[in-house]
C-alpha cells in the first residue's frame, strides 16, 4: 500500500519499512485560491496551474460580467439595470449586484483577479451593501 503524509511544518523524509514498502513525507502548504487549491512547495516555489484548470472563477466572471453591464449602461445602449437585464436575459436585481462590484477598490479587484481573497470572502459580501469608501471596503474584508 502506498501512503503519502503531508505536514506543514518539517522535512522531507523517507521511510523503508520492513516488508519493503516506503513511506515518503512531503512537507508543503495548500492553499485556496478561489475554487482552486495552490500546492506551495518548502523551498516556496509554487507548481503552475494546469492548462485545463486554467479557467476563471465564478467571482472573475462576475467582475467581468459587471464592468460590461456598466458599459452598456454607460454607452447608452440601455437606459437604466432593468433594461441591461432585460437585454441580458438575467434578473434585476442580479444585474445591480454584479454592477456593485466596479465600485470595489484597486486592491480588492487585483485580488479577485489573482484568487487571493482571503477564504471567508464570498462573491454576496462583495456585490450587496459594499461599502462606496474603498477604507471601508478593506476593513470589511478584514473582520
Amino acid at each position: 500500500m502506498n501512503e503519502i503524509t503531508i505536514s506543514a511544518t518539517g522535512e522531507a523524509d523517507m521511510v523503508s519499512a520492513s516488508n519493503g514498502s516506503l513511506n515518503v513525507t512531503i512537507p508543503i502548504r495548500i492553499t485556496r485560491r478561489g475554487r482552486r487549491k495552490a500546492v506551495t512547495l518548502p523551498d516556496g516555489t509554487a507548481l503552475q496551474p494546469r492548462a485545463w484548470d486554467n479557467q476563471p472563477t465564478p467571482m472573475q466572471l462576475a467582475l467581468v460580467r459587471g464592468h460590461r453591464w456598466l458599459a452598456i449602461l454607460e454607452s447608452g445602449k440601455a437606459r437604466n439595470l432593468a433594461e441591461v437585464a432585460e437585454m441580458e436575459g438575467m434578473d434585476r436585481a442580479y444585474v445591480s449586484r454584479m454592477v456593485n462590484l466596479t465600485t470595489l477598490a484597486p486592491d480588492i479587484v487585483a485580488a479577485i483577479l489573482d484568487e487571493s481573497l482571503p477564504d471567508h470572502v464570498t462573491l454576496f459580501d462583495l456585490s450587496s451593501g459594499t461599502p462606496l469608501i474603498w477604507e471601508e471596503q478593506r476593513a470589511m474584508l478584514r473582520q
